[in-house]
């Protein structure tokens, strides 16, 4: 299953395009740790901001500025971070930090909000009904998982729908607190940007997360807790790029093959014979109502693309590089198809991939598989020592792991115990 730290885009009747571009950290501590610390000011009076909050992003990493303002993370694994720091009534401020093994002092200072320099802005219409449910359904996603998440503020986003453009937009001025019973964790999502165009058919959010773990009301719902983090570990993206890096994919259990598309050249005829019959149908009525319906449905299958998919499983060697530095990056060309053998796709994932082929389109081969495809956007794309992408946005992804949502978010400092399932 899928994290949160990637980029997909596809057509939304077959997955989504998640944009969360904050998976920065190297979280081990056997690499070394640093003290990170700092203060968070007014940017105006320069007056110090106290029981603030500064996290790292991704991470369930917090902590709240004192009387003074200041904060401090005592020990913070050597790796690259986003620092987060907020306050009621003030602008969010981020900085990426790399951490090594020295100290280091950090200083935000924070602009007041537009409402904070003047009377409170009362919006003149609550959101629309339709419209935050859409917002809802697909932030939080469709898998099993995901039907145990809600958001508990919901009075706190403002969502709107750009009729020219054809795009749903979902703004927060603080954060977006979303309840994940499923995996035990409180998500608090700040400076959300979330877009949904039906036009173009594609979606994607951003922001910055922390993760805080939620109390377990008994011994059996913190087990519960820990298999399903597990489940949602096991088969991600997160688990894949890891081990790319590590260089064990096939010990993982993940089939990689290349995948190619090109256009079809029978499609540009195809779409001048569907305007042809749609201007016949919208000035005259057809002789033969049932020759014109066959006919549009037959002209409607023919594909824009045409897929062809390597049999043969890709060797590492062929999308795995290391650099002069001794980094390791993901470089192919085309486009990667990634099969995870070990555990059956979601239920929710077949019933959903089902019923959209009911609607013309074609159902996959594999269903009840794990198959995803992954694009790079740039040559290569660097991954750090635990996998994370240097720069997320080179990557997209569509299939499984463009289906799995919030009901899968893992926070960075996730780490999966040793099992059957992931060990070689």
């Amino acid at each position: 299953m899928q994290s949160f730290f990637f980029v997909v885009r596809t057509q939304l009747l077959r997955a989504f395009l998640l944009l969360s571009v904050l998976w920065l950290g190297q979280l081990s501590p056997a690499l070394g740790q640093a003290r990170l610390s700092g203060v968070v000011l007014d940017s105006v009076t320069r007056q110090p901001l106290p029981f603030g909050t500064v996290f790292l992003a991704n991470t369930t990493l917090g902590v709240t500025t004192d009387d003074a303002g200041r904060f401090a993370f005592a020990r913070v694994p050597v790796g690259t971070y986003e620092v987060v720091a907020s306050y009621l009534g003030y602008q969010l401020r981020r900085q990426t930090v790399t951490v090594g093994t020295q100290p280091q002092e950090l200083t935000f200072r924070l602009p007041p909000s537009a409402n904070a320099l003047r009377e409170v802005v009362v919006r003149p219409h609550p959101n629309n009904p339709n419209d935050y449910q859409k917002f809802a359904s697909t932030f939080l996603g469709s898998t099993t998982f995901s039907q145990q998440c809600h958001i508990r503020n919901p009075n706190a986003v403002r969502v709107d729908y750009d009729q020219e453009r054809n795009e749903l937009t979902a703004t927060c001025s603080d954060f977006l607190t979303v309840e994940n019973r499923a995996l035990g964790y409180r998500i608090r999502y700040y400076g959300l940007d979330f877009r949904l165009n039906f036009r173009e058919q594609w979606m994607s959010f951003y922001g910055s997360p922390v993760f805080e773990p939620l109390k377990p009301r008994s011994r059996k719902e913190q087990r519960r807790w820990e298999a399903n983090r597990q489940q949602a570990y096991t088969g991600s993206l997160p688990h894949f790029l890891r081990s790319v890096q590590t260089d064990n994919v096939v010990d993982q259990g993940f089939l990689v093959q290349r995948l190619r598309r090109v256009p079809n050249p029978a499609r540009p005829r195809t779409d001048s014979l569907l305007a042809l019959l749609r201007a016949q149908a919208a000035t005259l009525r057809p002789l033969n109502t049932r020759q014109f319906d066959d006919s549009l449905n037959q002209l409607i299958k023919v594909p824009r693309q045409l897929t062809y998919l390597f049999t043969q499983p890709l060797p590492t060697s062929q999308y795995r590089a290391v650099l002069p530095t001794g980094a390791v990056a993901l470089q192919f060309p085309d486009l990667l198809q990634v099969t995870f053998n070990r555990e059956p796709a979601d239920p929710a994932y077949v019933a959903y991939t089902a019923r959209n082929a009911s609607f013309g389109q074609p159902l996959p081969a594999g269903l009840s598989k794990q198959v995803s495809v992954l694009h790079l956007q740039e040559p290569r794309v660097e991954l750090q020592p635990n996998g994370a992408p240097l720069n997320p946005l080179g990557l997209l992804t569509e299939g499984y792991w463009g289906f799995e949502k919030m009901g899968e978010f893992l926070p960075l400092d996730y780490v999966p115990p040793v099992s059957a399932a992931t060990r070689p």
